[in-house]
């Protein structure tokens, strides 16, 4: 089944320009744009049909009260986990800095962490999940720390892997922010690992993105990651 196929192109959200003047009226107008996805209801019954026949293959009994609706509610949750490609029309809330790109923004972090995350990996669809720690080293803007979970969330909620999710994370705050730095780290079970495969039950995986001043001072790094296990 290619749902993707048969619905409208989906975009993501486009590189922000050069910040001019406070530059918040173009940053936010860039990462408004959404793009809805438009599934046609003889689309939806096509696909369900297609759900079912797959389910009834692999064994589940087609028609029992507790089934009927199984490959309707698959779909519908599917649709739903993927909601990050749609875009987030509440994303970006930036403020200016109180010390406008001072030496006190040059080593001061500000992390936010641990947000829960659900994706689908785009190999097995099948889920992954863990906690994200982002931090950034402020140069004349702010995010608004809500605005953090939902970049999270925006790259989480799609067919991904984690490497990717990480790096989209990382470079988006560079093109919202450009701040002097940027850490992203990631920590997730995948369950296409424990399910199937070699079906290991016991590891989680860990990745680790740095921009700007992050890349090339440990000590930055060190305090990033003291911030991390400090919340567990």
């Amino acid at each position: 089944m290619q749902v993707s196929d048969q619905r409208q192109p989906v975009a993501t959200p486009p590189p922000v320009a050069g910040l001019a003047g406070d530059g918040l009226e173009d940053l936010t107008e860039e990462w408004e744009a959404v793009c809805p996805r438009r599934i046609a209801p003889e689309q939806w019954q096509r696909f369900e049909g297609y759900m079912k026949e797959i389910f009834t293959a692999m064994g589940i009994p087609a028609g029992s009260p507790s089934t009927v609706d199984t490959p309707r509610r698959f779909l519908r949750a599917i649709f739903d986990a993927t909601s990050g490609y749609e875009g987030d029309e509440k994303l970006v809330t930036a403020f200016p800095t109180e010390c406008r790109g001072g030496p006190d923004c040059r080593i001061s972090q500000v992390v936010e962490g641990p947000i829960p995350f659900f994706s689908l990996c785009e190999h097995h669809s099948l889920p992954f999940f863990g906690k994200a720690y982002v931090g950034y080293i402020a140069h004349e803007h702010i995010l608004g720390l809500s605005k953090l979970t939902r970049l999270v969330r925006l790259y989480a909620r799609r067919f991904s892997v984690q490497e990717r999710i990480g790096q989209q994370l990382a470079d988006a705050l560079e093109r919202i922010l450009a701040p002097h730095g940027v850490a992203v780290h990631l920590e997730a079970v995948h369950l296409c690992t424990q399910m199937r495969g070699v079906r290991e039950i016991e590891s989680s995986s860990r990745t680790s993105y740095w921009r700007g001043n992050y890349d090339g001072d440990a000590q930055l790094r060190a305090e990033f990651f003291g911030l991390c296990s400090h919340w567990g």
